[in-house]
This record gives C-alpha cells, structure tokens and sequence, in this order.
C-alpha cells in the first residue's frame, strides 16, 4: 500500500527479465497504518458537492468496510465564509448549492478518526461545457466519445465520471404468478420481464490539450461496451460529467489511472503512494490520499436505443437458464410436481400445459434468476428515463 511503494514495479521488471512462467502470489504488504481517504470535488455552481471519506486498506483486506462516518467536514473561503456538509449516508458528506464566489480560493476541512485535516487553498476553476456524446460502432463494441473545447484555450486538463443505466429483460417472460396457494395470470403491476438497473464509472478518464495549439478534446474514449453486453439488449444512456482540472490534479489523476490498471478499479488498494493536496495537520507526517479541486461540473446525456446496433449483436444469457415442465401428475413418479417444485417450491411458473387447448396438465418454469428481472435491477424506470 503506501509502504513499500516500488515494491510492484521490481515484482514486473523481474518477470520481463526472466520471464515469468508460473503465478506468482506476492506475500501480504501490510501498511503501519490506516490513512484517510478523501473523493470528491468542491462543487461552485448550483449542483451539490458530495464528499466521501474512507481508510486505506492493505491489500488482503475488503476496502468496502472502511468508509468514515461521524466526521465533521466544512467548506472553507480563504478568510471567510464555512459551509458545513451533513453526513446523508455513511461515509458521504453533502452540501447542495453552495454558489461559491470564484474570485476566491477554497479548501475542505476535515475532522475525523481523532484527526484535523485541511487541503491547500485553491482557486475556482471554471469547466467549459461538454460539446457533445458522441458514438461508434466497432467490431469490439459500442465505444462511446466525449467531445469539448474551450475557447480561451484556459481548461487543457479534462476528467470525466458517468454513470450508466440501461433497461433489460429477463431470459423467460413469466405470465403467471402463485397467489393464495394457486397458480393464475399475473396483473399488469406484477409483471416481472422489463427492468432497468445501472452502474457507476470506477475507471479513470483523463485528457489534455496541453500540447495542442488549440483547447480541444475530440473523440476522446469514455467507455467501450461488448456487443454481449446486456447493456445494449433494449436502450442504453450514460450521464457524462466532466471536470476541469489543474495541472497537478491530471498529475494526481494520472497517477491514480496507473496504479489501477495494476489493480482493477479506483476503489481497490493502491499499491504505490500518490500525492495529493491534503494534509493531516495534527500528524503531519502520516499520508493522506485526496486531491480536493473547486470546480463547476457538466453534464450531458444521452440515450442509444439497440436498433442501432447489427442485428448480430446478443447479449450472453447465464448458460444454466433452461426452461422446466411440471405436471400435475408425474408419469414416472406420480407426483404432483406442479405443487412440489412450483406452489410450495423455487420455480417460477411461465406458461401453462393445455395439449388439447382447455385442460392444463402443467406449467413451464424456470429458476427466478431466468424469470425475475428484479434480481439485477428494478422495475421502476428513472425518472429521467424517456
């Protein structure tokens, strides 16, 4: 973790010399402490600035249970106004519309985990809009471009976050459902084949036009989605959000992109120590991993619906889903499977039995992950959702 930092860059260079063979699982790197982190960007427009604080983690352990609550965390105007940011969920600190003056500078302070800290004053830093969502279709997938500029060539420094909602069906489309001891048809309201779920970017997503003539972003990737993703099965949407950044944040950005391509996600462990712009004031000499920037951020979304894509393009079903039969009366056991493995079992009826058309024998079903669309997302559409 933030001991030992080289430690993973003599681990690879060994294997390009060598060439490594067999897997190697290095043993556990265990860091003398446990040290704040702190995400998030001080929002100056009218959007809200949502701050999340947790504890570094050493390798072998789970980072998802070091998230910081009970921590008093402020928005502070050099030489002027704070605003306090409230705890809605644990380990995440909210302030809505804070409006700020960008003539002045600001910074974050923080008191948590019996420690004082404050991040270096910094200047507002305006994000020009996103010029546009753009799309292609590659014989990889969907890859999905941000396009920008900025006129008074100021920006050069560019990061972006999205978040993704798409709406799916289960494998089977179940008309029926068991109420009261009986299988019947379902209601409208009961259906349970259309969903929506969604996700969160947990890569990093840096430009620059540092080197250009002009403050331009063209075509720069954001996401590139399988053509068997389920992502595309009916309509996709991404929100893109984009940030103006220093030239010390990219550097800190940058970083942070390196280290979790060895690693997986910006959520994970980090294997080396990053620098950032916050200090622990009551021990200055324990780390603390954040770089805490004063932007108004921009968004823009769009919606891309499957008609777009090659008719090839199918998403990859879980290979157990199979459709079952139950009958009331099982020729070789004579058992009524329709009330053992359906009414009183696991499966999900979906159509019934009638050979003749008016006397049901039994019922199709399936498992309620085939059936039951609600078991990776929601029934409900977003409210943003058209």
């Amino acid at each position: 973790m933030i001991e030992n930092k080289y430690i993973w860059f003599f681990i690879l260079l060994g294997c390009v010399i060598t060439g490594c063979r067999k897997p190697y699982t290095p043993p556990a790197i265990v860091a003398p402490g446990s040290y704040l982190v702190v995400e998030g960007v001080i929002n100056s427009g009218a959007d809200s600035t949502i701050i999340t604080l947790s504890k570094t983690v050493n390798l072998s352990q789970n980072p998802s249970s070091a998230l910081v609550s009970g921590a008093q965390v402020h928005v502070e105007a050099e030489g002027g106004a704070s605003y306090p940011l409230a705890e809605f969920n644990t380990g995440r600190y909210v302030a809505v519309s804070l409006n700020l003056d960008n003539s002045k500078k600001y910074r974050l302070h923080i008191k948590a985990i019996g420690n004082e800290y404050v991040s270096d004053y910094v200047a507002v830093k305006p994000t020009p809009p996103i010029d546009s969502i753009g799309y292609k279709i590659t014989s990889k997938g969907l890859q999905i471009n941000s396009n920008t500029h900025d006129p008074s060539n100021n920006t050069r420094y560019y990061r972006w976050a999205y978040e993704e909602t798409w709406r799916f069906h289960s494998q089977f489309n179940s008309g029926l459902i068991v109420r009261d001891g009986k299988i019947v048809y379902r209601n409208n309201d009961e259906m349970i084949y259309y969903c929506y779920a969604g996700d969160r970017s947990s890569n990093i997503v840096l430009a620059s036009s540092a080197k250009l003539r002009q403050d331009v972003i063209s075509d720069n990737p954001i996401i590139l989605i399988p053509p068997t993703s389920e992502k595309l099965e009916i309509r996709y949407s991404i929100l893109l959000k984009q940030y103006a950044l220093t030239k010390e944040e990219y550097a800190f950005w940058e970083n942070m992109r390196k280290n979790t391509e060895q690693l997986g996600s910006i959520f994970d462990p980090q294997p080396s120590e990053i620098n950032g712009n916050i200090h622990n004031v009551t021990n200055p000499a324990e780390p603390v991993i954040g770089y805490v920037s004063v932007t108004n951020v921009q968004t823009k979304r769009i919606f891309i619906s499957n008609s777009v894509f090659p008719y090839e393009w199918r998403p990859e079903y879980n290979g157990s889903c199979q459709i079952d039969s139950a009958f009331f009366t099982n020729l070789h056991t004579g058992s009524n499977d329709v009330e053992n493995r359906i009414i009183e079992g696991t499966l999900i009826p979906i159509s019934t039995i009638s050979p003749d058309g008016f006397h049901i024998i039994g019922y199709t079903a399936s498992s309620v992950e085939c059936t039951d669309c609600r078991v990776r997302g929601r029934i409900e559409a977003p409210v943003f959702w058209k």
